[in-house]
């Protein structure tokens, strides 16, 4: 992965675009991943990376209420034509998104998505559908076999309308937790889970343990006799 995969764009000469990308990048990077962008800032450009000033993470509205605002004009959006500055934002998002995918921790976390998806302009509906149309053959089907959790192909199907993922159950695969086999003990071998407790029978040895008890005192009670 090159410096402008990590950044999230294309090559470019244009330093303050570099550093937009690099700043949007920080803002849900690990510790280890802000040292990996402030290399690829160096690479980039051939300087220092910014001081990072850690602002606050902007409040992401939430997707119902997006949806709905929305719904309160007509939507004429989807023969809009897309700017140029919404055409690279397209391309930014789907390269980030991508980059994400090869990330198997990351992609698992639907607020990463949610920082990547919702920032404007990304969330302009035109933008949204574009998004949608350039991800779909490679994100969907994850998200509807199960490899994106269930909070991640949820989010996804309300922000991009794929209503296939509304109702989503993903079954968790057995593979991930080979615990359960332990716990159950056997059970996958044909063996039941739950067995009842074998109750143990003690009253031959407690007969036989009487019998010995008469038996000497019968030997010694003869003995003191004589």
């Amino acid at each position: 992965m090159n410096c402008w995969d990590l950044l999230g764009i294309e090559p470019t000469g244009d330093a303050e675009a570099i550093r937009q990308a690099y700043e949007r990048q920080l803002k849900f990077a690990s510790e280890e991943e802000a040292r990996a962008l402030a290399q690829a800032y160096r690479e980039a450009t051939g300087g220092r990376p910014p001081e990072a000033s850690s602002p606050p993470r902007a409040e992401v509205a939430p997707v119902e209420a997006v949806a709905a605002k929305g719904e309160e004009q007509p939507d004429d959006s989807a023969g809009e034509t897309l700017s140029a500055e919404e055409t690279q934002v397209v391309r930014e998002v789907a390269i980030q998104v991508k980059a994400l995918m090869n990330d198997n921790y990351r992609q698992q976390d639907v607020a990463v998505w949610k920082a990547i998806l919702c920032e404007p302009p990304a969330d302009r509906m035109p933008v949204r559908r574009e998004i949608a149309r350039l991800l779909e053959s490679q994100i969907r089907p994850l998200a509807e076999n199960g490899a994106l959790t269930n909070p991640v192909a949820r989010f996804l199907g309300d922000w991009f309308e794929w209503f296939s993922l509304h109702d989503l159950e993903v079954e968790q695969d057995p593979r991930s937790y080979p615990e359960v086999e332990m716990v159950n003990g056997g059970a996958d071998n044909g063996e039941p889970a739950d067995q009842p407790p074998q109750m143990v029978n003690f009253w031959p040895a407690v007969i036989g343990w009487i019998v010995g008890l008469i038996i000497l005192a019968t030997l010694f009670g003869g003995m003191g006799g004589g």
